[in-house]
């Protein structure tokens, strides 16, 4: 036992006491088979005086759920505690958690009580509840704001009373990894019969603190801890159970201990408990967020593609997450966007890399992220256009419902810019007039097509144009997160295509000659 943490994982109970996250019986079913496959070892599956829903839950839970211990919370009274012993009867394995107050502020405001007259409740509920089990953990709720002597006495009280599991909690975040580290090592020092129970511990996030908490209890002997998937809880959260787990696996040379959950499926149960609850996880949460494997400085990039292990001390896979992620944006290096066209089966030469690198730090200075869709765009832009006699340098567009359209551009055309305005009957019409001007070519715009490339409010937008000139159909494209640059882009691109097939065919009449 010394080298094992046993997982108590209380979403069910504390984690749905949160604001805003109360779930129905099946969906509580549906987290507690989640976190049966995730192999956590304690479910609490709630409260069951709480309500008569809640009861039924825990109920449900005992019969329907088989593997972990089920555990149900009662207040040390007679009450709750029958209430408890008879929705987990059907569970093959059961635990009942009781629990009174024992910190001064509790008993003056609340209890309304004497030190005495708790120690002797909380002996008391033990011995009620061995009744139903044998499994029974008690709690001196606010443990960590309770004078220490007085705590081991009640420690050393309930276990006697058989108790076999002693809880420690730190319910209102008020201590520091230092102090609840020497506050566990107490009780493990002086309760003479400490070795009977095992210690768990129970921290609450209201200084950021939780999982901190709970990992310097397990240096100084804690072997139970006691937290919730996402770090749900009342108020500001508990001990997040990725967080804790992962810490653990992570730096195993540190604790010298292992858990028996499988960590590939965190992910999974994450989005499960997410989904149910509504509650969003934050991109930057620890092992489960949006960016716990993701990588966008360039630096990063950098170091990731030579090693993983640069910026990355745990695998995305080890927790269910099925690859790193190189995020595409402002902050991206050379490297990471020829790394991913490599990934996307696009090989470019050194020229057309330098000329797509340029483009992709224009589009990622207008938009948050570059993704797949935007670089497979901007890469065969790049090839298409080698040949280019016509370049984009300006545009100004003027529309609207009692406005005439308007467009300024200004193209360099063989190293020379010229600019021309012009009317149409929309701002694309305009633009297009304006190079029509600008190159002396009037090309017959036969199909206009505008989609949206990737998600998003900031989305790239690509158009495509089929013109005719003469005899010649060409099929021009463009892309931008400006509709109106995209369609003059497009435009552009049949025009130099056009251009590029007239210096092939000068080409071949001379060497005809």
């Amino acid at each position: 036992m010394a080298g094992k943490v046993i997982i108590f994982d209380t979403t069910l109970r504390d984690g749905e006491q949160a604001p805003g996250a109360s779930m129905n019986t099946e969906e509580k079913i549906r987290i507690a088979q989640r976190l049966v496959r995730l192999n956590v070892d304690v479910i609490e599956a709630g409260f069951p005086i709480a309500s008569p829903d809640d009861w039924s839950a825990v109920n449900a839970i005992a019969r329907r759920v088989k593997g972990p211990v089920i555990a149900g919370l009662a207040r040390a009274n007679e009450k709750d505690i029958n209430s408890a012993g008879k929705a987990l009867k059907p569970a093959r394995r059961r635990r009942i958690h009781t629990f009174i107050a024992t910190s001064e502020i509790h008993l003056k405001y609340k209890l309304e009580m004497s030190r005495e007259d708790v120690l002797a409740m909380a002996v008391k509920a033990v011995k009620r509840a061995r009744r139903f089990t044998d499994d029974v953990e008690f709690s001196p709720e606010d443990a960590a704001r309770t004078e220490r002597d007085y705590l081991c006495r009640v420690v050393e009280a309930v276990i006697k009373a058989g108790a076999k599991t002693v809880n420690i909690p730190d319910t209102v975040g008020y201590s520091i990894p230092g102090e609840f580290g020497e506050i566990i090592a107490e009780v493990m020092n002086c309760v003479p019969n400490v070795d009977k129970a095992v210690i768990s511990v129970h921290c609450h996030n209201d200084l950021g603190l939780a999982t901190a908490n709970s990992l310097a209890a397990v240096i100084s002997g804690a072997r139970q801890v006691e937290c919730t998937i996402n770090g749900m809880g009342e108020r500001a959260g508990n001990a997040s159970l990725e967080e804790v787990v992962m810490s653990l696996r992570t730096r195993r040379d540190l604790f010298k201990c292992t858990c028996g959950v499988k960590t590939a499926e965190i992910y999974k149960t994450s989005k499960l408990v997410s989904d149910i609850t509504g509650w969003d996880i934050p991109r930057n949460k620890a092992v489960v967020g949006a960016n716990a494997f993701a990588h966008e400085a360039g630096i990063h990039q950098h170091g990731m593609i030579k090693e993983r292990t640069t910026y990355e001390i745990m695998t995305p896979q080890s927790v269910g997450w099925p690859e790193s992620r190189l995020v595409l944006g402002k902050h991206s290096g050379r490297h990471a966007v020829k790394k991913r066209l490599e990934a996307l089966g696009i090989k470019l030469n050194r020229e057309d890399l330098n000329k797509a690198f340029e483009r992709f730090k224009e589009l990622a200075d207008k938009k948050k992220e570059v993704f797949d869709e935007d670089l497979e765009v901007i890469a065969i832009s790049e090839v298409r256009h080698r040949l280019r006699t016509y370049q984009l340098v300006y545009l100004h567009a003027v529309g609207g419902r009692r406005t005439v359209p308007t467009a300024t551009v200004r193209l360099k055309v063989k190293g020379i810019e010229k600019q021309e305005a012009a009317c149409g009957d929309g701002p694309v019409d305009a633009a297009y007039n304006a190079v029509d001007r600008i190159s002396g070519i009037k090309p017959l715009l036969e199909e206009y097509k505008l989609k949206a490339i990737t998600r998003g409010r900031d989305a790239l937008g690509e158009v495509y144009v089929s013109v005719r000139i003469g005899n010649v159909r060409l099929i021009g494209r463009g892309s931008s997160t400006d509709i109106i640059e995209a369609s003059l882009l497009a435009y552009l691109d049949a025009m130099n295509q056009y251009q590029a097939e007239g210096v092939n065919r000068g080409r071949k009449k001379r060497d005809s000659m």
